[in-house]
This record gives structure tokens, sequence and C-alpha cells, in this order.
């Protein structure tokens, strides 16, 4: 396998995973090759965007992507799986309940943040909702990488799902339970009490050499995550284990 990621706008991470951070709102999107499968985490925020992610992987990989892991529900990590058909979906137990039920709410806040009313529309009517459904860990064989997707939530929102990717380092790829770019944002459907737990069990699944992957910003140490986790406790009042 010959994979030139920075040649085609991607970071390395490791020998068979790497990532990419969209613009506009600095989404990370992440990518897992396999010798038979080919994992996408957050595929973009749009069809558009999507349809160009699923572009590149292919060049990059000269393959389909095969496997798809939404990290949360929030438009920018979810709104451009449509353009992604015949792939296998993933996320946490009650993801796809929630944005069944949500798209209303869903497109509205695509728009508020800046995402144009016709394609949060289009996004929104096509939206793809998780088959495969996590509730402790699952781990997907791709072909000489297993690749661990783990519930680590509530925290960020109420359906948290991680992607741990062993290797000459271990990656864990946090969603926006961790952010590089900004302070880590609480919305309505966070749930604050738990976040800091969410963030344990990242630590537990990478360990002190991991390389953690933020949902927005760049990428970040274990001492990272536990300062950010002892910042969240103090703002919302959550004491230590």
């Amino acid at each position: 396998m010959d994979v030139r990621w920075e040649e085609a706008g991607w970071e390395q991470l490791t020998g068979r995973s790497g990532r990419r951070r969209l613009p506009v709102w600095d989404c990370t999107v992440g990518l897992v090759v396999g010798d038979e499968g080919i994992l996408m985490i957050d595929p973009g925020s749009c069809l558009r965007e999507g349809a160009q992610l699923r572009s590149e992987a292919e060049r990059l990989t000269g393959r389909s992507v095969t496997h798809i892991a939404f990290t949360h529900g929030h438009f920018d990590h979810v709104l451009g799986g449509a353009a992604f058909a015949g792939t296998e979906v993933y996320g946490a137990v009650g993801l796809d309940a929630e944005l069944s039920t949500g798209r209303e709410e869903l497109r509205d806040g695509a728009v508020r943040h800046g995402l144009a009313a016709d394609e949060a529309a289009e996004a929104v009517d096509l939206l793809v909702l998780p088959k495969h459904l996590v509730s402790g860990e699952w781990t997907l064989e791709l072909g000489r990488v297993q690749v661990l997707l783990a519930n680590v939530g509530p925290g960020h929102t109420r359906h948290d799902l991680a992607v741990f990717v062993p290797g000459e380092h271990e990656v864990v790829f946090c969603g926006d339970l961790v952010e590089e770019s900004g302070e880590p944002q609480a919305g309505r459907d966070a749930v604050p009490a738990r976040w800091p737990a969410a963030m344990d069990r990242l630590l537990s699944l990478g360990g002190d050499d991991a390389l953690y992957v933020p949902g927005h910003g760049a990428v970040v140490s274990a001492d990272f995550v536990r300062a950010q986790r002892d910042t969240l406790r103090g703002r919302f009042g959550v004491s230590g284990a």
C-alpha cells in the first residue's frame, strides 16, 4: 500500500491513518486504510463537502470508502454522509433516533452556523442514519488493521463515539469531546456532569503516548487531554475521581 497523504492535502498520523482539517468550521475528518476496507470518520458538513472527501479518499487509496463512523450528531460531522453510497455507517446507540427525530433542528443549526440554506436542506433530506449502533465497544476488521469504536459518552453530546486506531503510535479520534482550536463547546445537548469521565475513557483507550485527534484543531497529547478535562471539571463544577 502506497498512500501519499501530504500530496493529497491530508496529514499522515500513522502508516494507515490520517486526517484532514476542513475549512470554515475547522472540523477534522479521519481516514483509516486497511487492505480490505476503508473507514472515514466524520464525513463533512454537506453533500458538496462529502463528495469532495469521497473523491480525495479514492485518489489517495485507489479504492472506495467502505465504512463511516459518526463521532456525534452535529451537522458539521454528519451531513456529508449521504455522499458515500453503499457504506456501512456506525454511531453510538441512540444517535439514529436523535438524528431521525431532530432533522429540523439539525437543519436550522447548520444554517445558523453559516451553511447555505439550500445545502442544509438537501443534506438533511438525504441524511444517512447509522445502521450499526455501538453500546460498548465494536471492533472493525479492515484488513491488517483493526479499529476499535468505543461509546465513551455522554459528554459533548448524549451520543459520543471515539475511534481507536492501533499502530506505531496509537491514535484516538476524539470528536468534539476534545477541542484544540478553541474552548470545548457545550450546547443544549451536552451532558456536562459526565464530560470529564468521557475524557478519562479516551485516555484509557490511548494511554500516555497516543496521538489524540480533536474534533477541531491540531493533534494533541495525553497531557493536553488531561488539562482540558481538569478545566472542564472546574467549569462545570464536577469533582475528580
